[in-house]
């Protein structure tokens, strides 16, 4: 087959292509309408996955999971807006990780909000001026986002979706590396690039700051003065990168959340996370109690973790994630079993276990 041909075949397939993502555009309509009838929120990730589930199980290749899943999350998120865009609020200002992990959540078709605080996050969607908050959780290095923590701890706000981001830092500023004298960044940021600043920069003032891309804003213009974000916050604020990749581990991975009002739906298929918040009586075994109850139930726990309740000394909360939906009936009787032992068992929401 000549090129021409096989041109014409690619016309011919762009043609198709076309047609159909018109003809999947206009039944967005009557998926809005009906949404609309029966009181749901436009967006719905546990719909979503099961989508990309079933997209998994259609694909024979060559085009990769992730490539295709890619695709269809802005095929997606103009559907969405078709019925109307979302307001999704996250720690700014623009070009944070927060907004990129925003981005890779929702698409492209959205009206985003930057904010200058995690709690600022909380209150947008709180009150109404956001549809969704999206906050970091914790990463691979440095471990948990303990505004984050406290403020779900706190809230009757629910996680409906997370999503997982690879970070790679850059050492931004409009100095050379010999002269500088401070850096700059978010307490997470400057934790993860601990070593490489001890061996290059060990006798620089390390600085923290509400996000990465504010540090980049606000040192941008000073002698001596550099920041840690990503390279799309130097383009953004039109600052150097002095040096890229200065992350201490190569797979430095942030968890990122999305809170909402309304909690979400099961995904079915074991597809499923639940993340709750207990505190647990002061008395021999309680904290055994609380593991058997889900292990004797065959439900994995992936992650516990304690932080101080700030109520009162010595009183802490345990954060934990579980596999499954909290509707799930193993997961509702290892919640009675919980609240046998616990002063506090909040749930803070379940969401589709995406990787």
């Amino acid at each position: 087959m000549n090129l021409d041909d096989v041109r014409a075949r690619i016309d011919a397939i762009d043609h198709e292509i076309v047609a159909k993502l018109n003809e999947r555009l206009t039944l967005a309509g009557d998926v809005a309408a009906a949404k609309a009838e029966a009181g749901l929120p436009i967006f719905m990730p546990e719909r979503e996955e099961q989508i990309y589930l079933k997209l998994a199980k259609l694909n024979q290749g060559p085009l990769d999971e992730s490539t295709l899943r890619s695709i269809y999350k802005e095929i997606i998120s103009v559907t969405r807006a078709r019925q109307r865009k979302l307001r999704i609020a996250y720690l700014g200002p623009e070009a944070t990780y927060t907004e990129q992990a925003a981005l890779k959540t929702f698409g492209e078709a959205i009206e985003t909000r930057p904010l200058a605080t995690i709690p600022d996050v909380f209150t947008s969607v709180d009150k109404d001026e956001a549809d969704y908050g999206v906050i970091p959780i914790e990463n691979s290095t440095g471990g948990a986002v303990l505004h984050s923590l406290d403020m779900l701890a706190e809230t009757e706000l629910k996680i409906v979706s997370q999503v997982y981001l690879p970070i790679e830092h850059c050492l931004i500023s409009r100095s050379p590396l010999e002269e500088i004298t401070e850096v700059h960044s978010k307490d997470q940021a400057l934790i993860q690039c601990r070593d490489w600043l001890g061996r290059h920069l060990p006798k620089a003032k390390q600085v923290d700051c509400e996000s990465t891309a504010l540090a980049v804003k606000q040192s941008g213009d000073k002698d001596g003065v550099s920041a840690i974000a990503s390279e799309l916050a130097a383009t953004k604020y039109g600052v150097p990168v002095v040096a890229k990749g200065i992350q201490d581990r190569s797979d430095n991975v942030t968890r990122f959340l999305v809170i909402a009002a309304q909690p979400c739906g099961r995904t079915g298929e074991g597809a499923d996370k639940t993340s709750l918040v207990f505190s647990i009586n002061d008395e021999v075994g309680a904290l055994e109690r609380v593991l058997k109850a889900f292990s004797s139930r065959g439900i994995n726990l992936t992650k516990i973790e304690s932080r101080p309740s700030r109520k009162k000394a010595w009183d802490y909360l345990f954060f934990a994630d579980i596999l499954g939906h909290w509707d799930d009936e193993p997961v509702q009787a290892a919640i009675a079993d919980l609240k046998q032992a616990c002063n506090l068992v909040k749930w803070l929401g379940s969401y589709p276990n995406v990787k």
